[in-house]
């Protein structure tokens, strides 16, 4: 993977024979190398053209709905270089932040890539670390619904869903976004399409959720629910299913304090 923090190839303007012979290279060496390619090239201010050979950057912002090829959002849970002073005053992007930013990008094709700046002596803060093991242990309970998923028929549902994308040099920014509820839920699905997971941002304080995009006469599931399980918990979990929705009962121990995956089979 090569990430260029640049508009569409090096030098784009001047001359695009340097970055078109670059492109080549890294991708017929990956072909040479697999059989197939394998390179990802990542790059800002892409049309939708550019966008069929290299993979769309949005840098601290995301797409606001589901974009038809794969992209990316690059962000840093500080300052792209480091400052002391985000330890000291402990004004790192907590995880808590980070994690239903990650499922509300994936739900929309997206792949999210953090930095985490270091300091001189390329040893991560103790901030730091905090933030990325917490990362880490939920990704480690819920990660069947991030990694090689795909995006569902709708990204996801919610008050959040409504909030507003700005620009910032012509790129699209996420604006600024009130807290998550239980009601805001983000989709993706498995490959082949048979399980369907449904990431809740928010942990509700009753031990209910109501998935509207699953009633009873919606056009995103027409058959049958037949188990509705949570990631991290054994056993299948309670649910009803009518015309405003279905309805999920938690268990009375989460495995988390952020967000939680639920899976859902037909």
């Amino acid at each position: 993977m090569i990430y260029f923090d640049d508009s569409v190839l090096p030098l784009h303007g001047v001359t695009d024979e340097v970055g078109l012979n670059l492109a080549a290279h890294v991708y017929n060496s990956s072909i040479q190398l697999h059989g197939h390619n394998e390179a990802v090239m990542n790059t800002k201010d892409l049309n939708e053209f550019q966008r069929q050979a290299l993979t769309y950057d949005i840098e601290r912002g995301k797409s606001s709905g589901i974009l038809p090829l794969p992209w990316q959002t690059d962000t840093c849970i500080g300052s792209w270089h480091y400052k002391l002073e985000r330890l000291e005053k402990h004004l790192y992007v907590p995880a808590a932040t980070i994690i239903p930013m990650l499922a509300d990008i994936v739900s929309k094709n997206g792949n999210l890539m953090l930095s985490v700046p270091l300091n001189r002596d390329g040893v991560p803060d103790s901030d730091e670390i905090k933030i990325v093991t917490e990362i880490g242990a939920w990704l480690k309970v819920n990660g069947e619904a991030i990694y090689a998923t795909r995006p569902w028929k709708t990204f996801g549902e919610g008050p959040s869903t409504t909030a507003e994308v700005g620009a910032r040099g012509g790129r699209p920014i996420a604006a600024a976004s009130k807290p998550y509820t239980p009601e805001d839920i983000r989709f993706t699905q498995s490959k082949d399409g048979k399980t369907l997971y449904a990431i809740v941002l928010a942990i509700p304080a009753d031990g209910k959720i109501t998935i509207k995009s699953l009633s009873g006469n919606s056009p995103n599931w027409t058959g049958e629910i037949s188990s509705v399980r949570q990631l991290g918990v054994s056993g299948d979990l309670k649910f009803t299913r009518d015309e405003n929705g279905l309805h999920v009962t938690l268990p009375e121990k989460m495995p988390g304090q952020f967000a939680f995956a639920l899976k859902i089979q037909s």
